[in-house]
C-alpha cells in the first residue's frame, strides 16, 4: 500500500491519543495499549480520564485472572496508557483519535484545536458513528490527514473498525489506519465517506423494514422477533435489538441516514417509532419498550398458543414456484399429508401456495385457485424450527386452523401472519441484501468487505451479499420485484448489481 513516506504505522514507538474517555474511548485506548501502542487519554470532564484508566486497569486483570494474559502482560499494558491534563499533551502523538459527543460544531472545534497542537503529519481520526467525516473536517487547513476510524462498542469485543476516506483524505491516511487497526487486534475495513457507512446503513433493512411489517399491522412484535431468529437464523429479533439498544439511538440515526441520502426511499422511517421515542417509550433503559418488564427486568411475553388440533383431507401445492413446490410438498410428504397430484386442487382441498414477494391475494387471483381455500406458505428458508403461513382476507378460517395444524404436527412452531406481500423474513433478508448491493454498487465498499463488516458488526448470519447467495440471487431478486409491483413502492425496486447478477446466474459477491 502507497503511504506517506514520513509516516510509520508499524514503528515500535507509536504514540496514539484518544480524545474522551467514556465507553468508546476507553474501549479504545484498551485496545491500543493491548497491542503495544503508548496511549494518551484525556477528557474534558476533570478525573474521567483517570476513572477511565483505573477501568482499563480492571479490564486487563480480569484477562490476567482467565489466562488471557500474563500478568507481567497485564502491567505492561496499563503502564502503556497515559492520562494527560490538557490537549497539548497530544504533541508526541502520531495519531489522535477523537470518541466525544456526535456533535458536528463541537467536534469541528476540537480538531480545529487539534490541527494547531499536533504534528503535521499525525494522522487526526474520528469515531463518529453518524456524522460525515468529510464534513467533520471541511473546515481543517490539512483535511487530507484526516479519516474515520469507527469502533464498535464494547471495542475489546467487538472486533471491526470501519477506515472511513472522507473526500479530501489522501490514500495514505486509510492505508495507515488500516495497519494499526491490526496492531490493535481489530479486523479493519475500508470504506468511503456516505451516510451509515457500512454496518449502520445495512442495519436500516433489519429495523425499519421490521416497523414497517408492524405499522401495517401484518404481525406483531413477538411474532416477528420470532420468526427473524427461528426462520432468518438471527440472535435477536429486531425489536429486541432495538430494546437493547435503545430507541433514543436506533430512531435519530435512521432519521439522520434517510435525511442524508435525499430521501432515499430504502432507508424511510416509520411514524410508529417516531411517535415511541417522542413519547420516550425507549426499551430497556426506560423500563418500557416494545415489551414490558418484570422486576428482573425480563420482557413480560405469553406464551405460544397451541397449535389447533386440526388437519385438511388432502392438500394441493401449487406448481408455480418450483423450488417452494419441491420444498412444501417434501414436508407434507414426511407429514403424512395426503398430497394431490393433478392439475388442479379437487373441490375440497386445502390450496397451498409458495410465493416470493407475492401476497396470498395475487397468488389466487393470478393463479386461478379459490381464495376461500388459499394458504401461502413462506419456502424460501428451511422448513425447520418455525413455518410461517397468511391466508387471503376471503381464507375459510378452518383452511388457516387445518394447515396451522399440519404444519405444527411435527413438533416445529407455526406463526400465522395476515396476507401481506413477501411474509416476514422474506422482506427483512431480501432489504438487507439490496442495501448491501447498493452499497457494492457504489463503490462504498468492496462486496467482501461488506459482508465482512456486517457479520462482525452485526453478527448476522451471513453478510448481506452471501445471503442473497445463501437463499437463492434469483428468488430474492423475485421477492423484491414482486413487491415493487405490488407496494408500488420504490424503497423495494431491486438495486442493479442485484438485478445483473440474478440475470446471470452468479454470486452477489462477484466483482465488476
Amino acid at each position: 500500500m502507497a503511504s506517506d513516506p514520513s509516516f510509520d504505522p508499524q514503528r515500535a514507538d507509536l504514540v496514539v491519543g484518544v480524545l474522551g474517555a467514556g465507553a468508546m474511548g476507553r474501549g479504545i485506548a484498551q485496545v491500543a495499549a493491548a497491542g503495544g501502542m503508548h496511549v494518551l487519554l484525556h477528557d474534558a470532564k476533570p478525573g474521567s480520564a483517570a476513572e477511565a484508566r483505573e477501568f482499563i486497569g480492571k479490564m486487563f486483570q480480569r484477562a490476567a485472572e482467565k489466562g488471557q494474559l500474563s500478568e507481567a502482560d497485564a502491567a505492561a499494558a496499563l503502564g502503556r496508557v497515559e492520562v494527560i491534563d490538557s490537549t497539548a499533551g497530544y504533541s508526541r502523538c502520531h495519531l489522535v483519535v477523537e470518541a466525544i459527543v456526535e456533535n458536528l460544531a463541537v467536534k469541528q472545534q476540537v480538531f480545529a484545536e487539534l490541527e494547531q497542537i499536533v504534528s503535521p503529519d499525525c494522522i487526526l481520526a474520528t469515531n463518529t458513528s453518524s456524522l460525515s467525516v468529510t464534513t467533520i473536517s471541511a473546515k481543517l487547513k490539512t483535511a487530507h490527514r484526516f479519516a474515520g476510524f469507527h469502533f464498535f462498542n464494547p471495542v475489546p469485543l467487538m472486533k471491526l473498525v470501519e477506515v472511513i476516506d472522507g473526500v479530501q483524505s489522501a490514500p495514505w491516511v486509510g492505508d495507515a489506519l488500516m495497519v494499526i487497526g491490526k496492531r490493535m487486534t481489530r479486523e479493519p475495513v475500508r470504506c468511503v465517506d456516505v451516510p451509515g457507512f457500512i454496518v449502520n446503513q445495512v442495519g436500516r433493512g433489519f429495523t425499519i423494514e421490521s416497523a414497517h411489517m408492524l405499522q401495517e399491522s401484518l404481525a406483531g412484535i413477538v411474532d416477528i422477533d420470532r420468526v427473524m431468529r427461528d426462520v432468518g437464523g438471527f440472535r435477536m429479533g429486531p425489536f429486541e435489538l432495538m430494546e437493547l439498544t435503545g430507541l433514543d439511538v436506533t430512531q435519530p440515526a435512521s432519521e439522520a441516514i434517510y435525511q442524508q441520502f435525499y430521501d432515499e426511499p430504502r432507508y424511510r422511517p416509520v411514524m410508529l417509532m417516531r411517535a415511541r421515542y417522542e413519547a420516550g417509550v425507549l426499551g430497556r433503559k426506560t423500563k418500557r419498550g416494545f415489551y414490558e418488564y418484570d422486576a428482573e427486568m425480563k420482557p413480560i411475553v405469553a406464551p405460544e398458543a397451541p397449535a389447533p388440533d386440526a388437519s385438511p383431507a388432502s392438500v394441493w401445492v401449487s406448481p408455480a414456484e418450483p423450488h417452494g413446490f419441491e420444498a412444501l410438498t417434501a414436508l407434507l410428504s414426511k407429514l403424512g399429508a395426503t398430497v394431490e397430484r393433478g392439475d388442479a386442487p379437487s373441490a375440497g382441498a386445502l390450496i397451498m401456495v409458495t410465493p416470493y414477494g407475492t401476497d396470498a391475494t395475487h397468488c389466487a387471483v393470478e393463479q386461478g385457485l379459490d381464495p376461500k381455500r388459499t394458504v401461502a406458505v413462506d419456502t424460501l428458508f428451511p422448513l425447520v424450527k418455525r413455518r410461517t403461513i397468511m391466508g387471503t382476507p376471503l381464507t375459510d378460517p378452518a383452511m388457516i386452523a387445518a394447515a396451522h395444524g399440519l404444519l405444527a404436527s411435527d413438533g416445529a412452531s407455526v406463526t400465522v401472519l395476515r396476507d401481506s406481500p413477501g411474509f416476514i423474513a422474506q422482506r427483512v433478508v431480501a432489504m438487507i441484501c439490496n442495501i448491501g448491493c447498493s452499497i457494492a454498487q457504489m463503490k462504498t465498499a468492496s462486496p467482501s468487505d461488506i459482508d465482512k463488516a456486517v457479520t462482525l458488526g452485526l453478527n448476522y448470519p451471513h453478510g448481506p451479499l452471501k445471503f442473497g447467495d445463501v437463499v437463492g440471487v434469483e428468488r430474492i431478486h423475485a421477492v423484491l420485484s414482486n413487491m415493487y409491483r405490488i407496494y408500488g413502492d420504490p424503497r423495494y425496486r431491486p438495486n442493479v448489481w442485484m438485478t445483473r447478477r440474478a440475470k446471470l446466474g452468479v454470486s452477489l459477491l462477484t466483482p465488476e
